[in-house]
């Protein structure tokens, strides 16, 4: 069994705690036992290339992801192969979200942490919803050769039942995520992954959650979810 954790945020995210640094939020996870973590922060995939050299250097898997606000807002889980397609996803994601100014004070900094250390700010607020539906963001997320599924769809903010009240049938994911138990409604034949949702390393430090993956990166997350290979 792996140790997972595939939703992380880090400081870039306004509701994601300062202490969040990518570097210390990947030492917090090798401390912890995680064997294979996710960063996906609010509509921005920009803290993954330092979060990958953390990575990296602890020697820990890593997959680049953004928990996107679909125009429900409802939060999605969409995970890349690699830094390419990821960076490649947010370029492209940034254009679908709404020009409005962050207000720090009210919800926090956004800080992009680069590879060398060096900051700078997002001045765009990333908690809005995008104008992509989560009917047309899994299609959209597998253009970029990633994944997708809803986040946190047993919690009463921003979960697909909170927002639609029903799972639509058409809706075409391989997974759903809950942080807690299944609710009632999930169509069969779904794989659930169970993620801390972090916002700070005491919710980090939790150790993980087991999956029966091959090996520790997207590739071996991929075939236990899809049954495919890259």
């Amino acid at each position: 069994m792996i140790k997972t954790d595939l939703h992380i945020h880090s400081c870039l995210s306004p509701c994601g705690s300062e202490e969040m640094d990518p570097f210390d939020l990947v030492g917090m996870a090798k401390v912890s036992g995680i064997d294979l973590i996710a960063l996906t922060d609010h509509n921005s995939a920009r803290n993954c290339p330092a979060a990958a050299a953390a990575a990296a250097e602890y020697g820990i898997g890593f997959i680049p992801g953004i928990e996107v606000n679909t125009s429900e807002d409802i939060h999605c889980i969409c995970l890349f192969p690699d830094l390419e397609q990821a960076m490649s996803f947010d370029a492209m994601l940034y254009e679908h979200i709404p020009m409005i100014t962050n207000r720090p004070k009210i919800f926090g900094e956004q800080v992009i942490i680069h590879p060398d250390g060096s900051r700078d700010t997002e001045p765009k607020l990333l908690l809005t919803g995008c104008d992509i539906s989560i009917m047309d963001l899994p299609q959209v997320v597998a253009a970029y050769g990633g994944l997708c599924w809803p986040a946190h769809v047993d919690r009463d903010a921003n979960g697909l039942f909170a927002m639609l009240g029903t799972w639509p049938e058409e809706l075409d994911v391989p997974a759903a995520e809950i942080r807690y138990e299944k609710p009632e409604g999930l169509p069969e034949g779904l794989k659930l992954i169970q993620a801390s949702d972090a916002h700070d390393l005491a919710t980090l430090a939790g150790g993980g959650f087991p999956l029966p993956l091959d090996r520790a990166d997207f590739a071996g997350l991929k075939k236990y979810v899809t049954g495919k290979e890259i």
